[in-house]
């Protein structure tokens, strides 16, 4: 039961690491503001069977070996982040010497030297401060760390008659603490520093379960390398985001404070100006810069420049009765019957031109004035039929002035489909509802 829980820690560990990565939001910045979270170390350093936070060890006399390790890490916030890390090495310790109180270990054991198979943990990583609080982008950090996970090993004990003892394939938990400091050597790449206390839940990682559990510690130097593109979240300080954004947003007050006492100033100049264009002396209602007539008596009716203006004899108009013959209307009905459009659009088709040039020059001839009214069926919506039905009778009017006709007299109007006047239901009737009517008056 023991070895199968520690053979599904490893996937709970990871299943833990990528839930929480994928369900922690991004701190909120700039939508143009991109970040690199993820990353993988690497590191080396010293391995040693001792804990500087105190306490008695089994054996008074530890070395120092070589160890080395890997490590995964998500940045949630510029503050904190989740790291997975995995270590390798030896552990190796004797009675050769007392301890450093000159009291001698009576062991019955005389050394041990334990392999590291694999140890794994998921940790969380604060980022206590970064070393400059007023830049947006630091070059150094230190930040500190705590988790779990467990360590699988093997260990060899040596008694003081020279018999060895070997236990294989340990596991037990661990929990590690840490402290380190990181700098940035490029947009993608830091130097990495730490020290790491592991303490095992049990007492035998050094083969003699004497003062408690067992602790080990780890000094290593490594480097990081960001992954993706855009700034490193673990150096972007948001505190310096937003005193760059206070900052900017007081240089753009302080700007359009700027322009607006310019506009100001140039407003009261130009109702100066205004004021000197405007003045009239002698009331006439023109300007003095425009009046050609100064010091004209008051009341006195004047023109545009200022000057008396001489009323003109009233002129009798007579007016022309307008008498529409029987053969007027037939002109304009042959050229209703002619007329023909290009399908949905306002494009009169050249069939339509000789009655049409008849029709203009009934105008011309006569003076006529003509109403032309455009009428559709109720296909389409009423906004692309009322535009139909108006530019139609446009391009009528339009025609009928290029023949010669005066098109002060002509009225071109558009109704769309509000004006049917036959049924919309059957096609013979959509069709007569489509129609230019031609009024003479």
């Amino acid at each position: 039961m023991k070895q199968k829980l520690f053979k599904t820690l490893p996937v709970a560990l990871a299943a833990l690491f990528i839930g929480t990565a994928a369900q922690a939001q991004e701190p909120m910045t700039s939508p143009s503001t991109s970040f690199r979270t993820w990353s993988i170390g690497v590191n080396g350093g010293a391995l040693m069977p001792f804990s500087p936070l105190g306490g008695k060890e089994d054996f008074s006399n530890w070395k120092t070996n070589i160890g080395y390790g890997l490590y995964i890490k998500k940045q949630i916030t510029p503050y904190f982040a989740l790291r997975a890390d995995a270590l390798r090495g030896k552990l190796k310790g004797n009675n050769a010497e007392p301890y450093r109180d000159g009291t001698v270990n009576v062991s019955p054991f005389s050394s041990f030297s334990t392999d590291l198979r694999y140890s794994a943990s998921l940790s969380a990583v604060v980022n206590m401060f970064n070393w400059s609080m007023f830049k947006q982008e630091n070059a150094a950090q230190l930040y500190a760390s705590a988790g779990g996970g467990f360590v699988n090993y093997e260990t060899t004990t040596t008694t003081t008659g020279n018999v060895t003892t070997t236990a294989k394939d340990v596991d037990k938990l661990v929990i590690p603490v840490g402290v380190g400091a990181k700098f940035r050597l490029s947009p993608g790449v830091n130097l990495d520093l730490g020290y790491t206390v592991n303490f095992v839940d049990g007492d035998n990682l050094d083969g003699y379960e004497r003062n408690g559990n067992d602790k080990y510690s780890y000094g290593y130097a490594g480097l990081e390398f960001a992954l993706g593109k855009g700034k490193q979240m673990a150096f972007y300080s948001p505190t310096a985001a937003t005193y760059d954004e206070a900052l900017a947003a007081r240089r753009e007050a302080s700007a359009l404070k700027s322009d607006l006492d310019a506009q100001k100033a140039e407003n009261a100049r130009l109702r100066a100006d205004m004021g000197n264009l405007l003045q009239d002396s002698d009331g006439d209602g023109v300007a003095d810069k425009l009046d050609k007539c100064p010091n004209t008596p008051a009341g006195t009716v004047v023109d545009g420049a200022g000057c008396p203006l001489v009323t003109p004899k009233p002129q009798i108009i007579k007016e022309t009765q307008v008498v529409v013959t029987e053969a007027d209307r037939k002109v304009v009905k042959d050229a209703i019957a002619n007329l023909e459009f290009d399908l949905g659009k306002s494009t009169i088709r050249s069939k339509s031109y000789p009655t049409l040039n008849r029709v203009a020059a009934l105008l011309v001839e006569k003076n006529f004035s003509l109403k032309l009214a455009g009428h559709t069926d109720n296909t389409g919506s009423a906004e692309l039929n009322m535009r139909l039905s108006k530019d139609r009778a446009e391009a009528i009017k339009n025609y009928l002035v290029a023949q010669g006709a005066n098109a002060s007299r002509i009225e071109a109007t558009g109704y769309g489909k509000e004006q049917p006047i036959a049924t919309n239901a059957t096609a013979a009737g959509r069709q007569q509802n489509r129609r230019v009517e031609f009024t003479l008056y």
